[in-house]
């Protein structure tokens, strides 16, 4: 049996006219070569797989051609390439150096390939350092490396260097259609694209899946058999997802998405491509921008086609609502019922980007759309009261009819407006609290003129007869600690004031809280609406409390004399 050469081998670039994508790094090469511009120690970075190390052994072969070499010549004797994963210590460094000062028997340089050279320890770049900066003219030094911030900025100085850049899709598309026309394979652009895409800029990535591909479906390569072997989904998928949410049809998306589930795909994959789906379809919308579409020229047609049936706002939204659920998958528990979620809301979004339950309607248009009626919309009236009858007929009509009704003239009567709140609010946190107190504060304005509020004479028995029943009612909503903290003092009336002296702060915060009821029911009960509170704070009057057994037993001496003749008769002690 014949020896398998894998194509990256195979077809391995033997010029700088054969590297893919690096055009411009392959003619500054050229031109430095010719013009014998050629710095001394060069340093290749770039992604895996982007033709670094083709380039440096393509350079090191055209430096040591003199025109009458044959092309199979390798200068096996002049190139000596160094694995730096492997070897990457300081001896290794030093055998190196070592090597340099010794000059070429064939050739006209010496080059030294270090691929991987960020692997390099501290102490090797160290020992590098002298020998790259001023090398012997017979020597170049190429350093290959796909992680350029790991090198010493040392080392960076003193390299001239060169970034090379991913492969696009569409010249790494080209380089295997010309590789299938050489082994003879029949393949699908659709089918070259998607190994192109896979790929994601690598061309030796790009050359090793088209092998496994071929491998699966011998010498005709099609779209569905790259889709098989490499497991993605294709953009019919899509298609068909994208059709069923314009058509707004929930069940068929649902079990559409299920069947694509069954095949062993991700949601998370799902949704994503979903989401960019949606951003090609974007895309071409403008003739502008079509050219960022990567897709082969049958498959355009088709993005063409759809994304004439869809507007730009739609595809907005759903690329929103596709990314917000991406970026949720994670996290979430349910992660099927997430993305089936985000799926529905898509196939609930019209043309024009609103949901179909519009809220111009009572009744969802599609309905009367099925019923052959023309919608009528629900007008916002004028302040006036208006009376609508719904009446349906046997043909399934509806007809509105609109009665005016005059407004009746009633007597002014003074009465306080109660604004509900518009939403409950707990009582556990600073806002809910801040929440209640502005309600209460509503709740004492007053809409009518405040001249017609009663403000008869107050006495003080009657101030503390009402201050007595409202504490009761407190007891009787077990409100303990506000009505303890009432029963602490006595208020006194001066003039409209109601007059309390607490001891602490605390009293009088917790008692301003609650003062909008308060006066309310004192005002009521007083008929007098200027009744307001007037809380002040003494210090000095607070009372000294008993906490020690010593303190106990002097504050029952002070209420009665006869404790310590007590303790002395039978010698108790405290």
């Amino acid at each position: 049996m014949e020896h398998f050469v894998v194509s990256a081998r195979k077809y391995r670039p033997q010029t700088f006219k054969d590297v893919v994508g690096q055009q411009a790094i392959t003619n500054t090469l050229l031109n430095a070569i010719e013009n014998n511009h050629l710095a001394q120690a060069l340093l290749f970075t770039g992604p895996r797989g982007v033709g670094k190390t083709t380039c440096a052994r393509i350079l090191a072969k055209m430096i040591n051609s003199d025109g009458n070499t044959s092309e199979n010549e390798d200068f096996a004797f002049n190139i000596f390439e160094l694995d730096a994963a492997s070897n990457n210590s300081v001896d290794d460094i030093r055998s190196l150096t070592d090597q340099v000062r010794i000059p070429p028997q064939v050739g006209k340089y010496k080059v030294y390939i270090i691929d991987e050279v960020h692997m390099l320890s501290q102490a090797a770049f160290n020992a590098f350092l002298k020998t790259l900066e001023e090398p012997p003219k017979h020597c170049i030094f190429i350093l290959a490396t796909t992680e350029k911030h790991k090198i010493i900025p040392t080392i960076l100085s003193r390299c001239q260097i060169f970034d090379f850049k991913r492969i696009t899709v569409k010249d790494a598309k080209e380089y295997l259609k010309y590789i299938a026309e050489e082994q003879g394979i029949t393949a699908e652009d659709d089918a070259l694209h998607i190994i192109a895409q896979k790929a994601d800029g690598a061309m030796r990535d790009a050359l090793s899946i088209f092998d496994r591909v071929v491998s699966f479906s011998g010498k005709n390569l099609t779209r569905q058999a790259v889709t098989e072997n490499l497991n993605v989904l294709d953009y019919e998928t899509y298609f068909t997802s994208t059709d069923l949410i314009l058509e707004n049809k929930i069940p068929e998306l649902l079990i559409h998405f299920n069947t694509v589930l069954s095949k062993g795909f991700d949601g998370h994959h799902f949704i994503a491509g979903l989401a960019s789906h949606f951003r090609d379809l974007l895309v071409c919308k403008n003739p502008s921008t079509i050219e960022l579409l990567e897709v082969g020229e049958d498959t355009k047609l088709k993005y063409v086609e759809q994304a004439q049936k869809s507007s730009q706002s739609f595809l907005i939204k759903g690329i929103d609502i596709a990314n917000d659920c991406d970026l949720k998958y994670k996290n979430s528990k349910n992660q099927r019922l997430l993305v089936e979620l985000a799926l529905m809301q898509l196939a609930s979004i019209t043309f024009d980007g609103e949901k179909k339950n519009s809220r111009h309607y009572i009744i969802p248009p599609y309905f009367f759309k099925s019923k052959g009626i023309t919608p009528i919309p629900v007008t916002k009236t004028e302040p006036k009261e208006t009376a609508i009858t719904i009446t349906q007929n046997a043909s399934q009509k509806i007809k509105v009819e609109e009665e005016t009704i005059a407004k009746t003239v009633e007597p002014v009567i003074p009465k306080i407006s109660i604004n509900k709140p518009s939403k409950v609010t707990s009582g556990l946190s600073l806002k809910s609290i801040r929440e209640k107190k502005e309600h209460q504060i509503r709740q004492m304005d007053v809409v009518i003129d405040e001249e017609n509020l009663p403000r008869e004479p107050v006495t003080e028995e009657k101030l503390i007869e009402a201050w007595e029943s409202y504490i009761k009612s407190l007891h009787k909503k077990g409100e303990k600690i506000m009505a303890s903290i009432m029963e602490m003092e006595t208020p006194t009336l001066k003039d409209t004031a109601i007059c309390l002296t607490y001891s602490n702060h605390t009293s009088k915060i917790e008692l301003e809280r609650a003062q909008y009821p308060l006066l309310a029911h004192l005002r009521k009960n007083c008929k007098n609406y200027d009744l307001h509170l007037d809380i002040t704070v003494n210090e000095e009057v607070a009372k000294k409390y008993a906490f020690t057994p010593q303190e106990k037993y002097e504050k029952l001496k002070e209420r009665n004399e006869n404790i310590e003749l007590l303790k002395r008769t039978f010698g108790l002690d405290i």
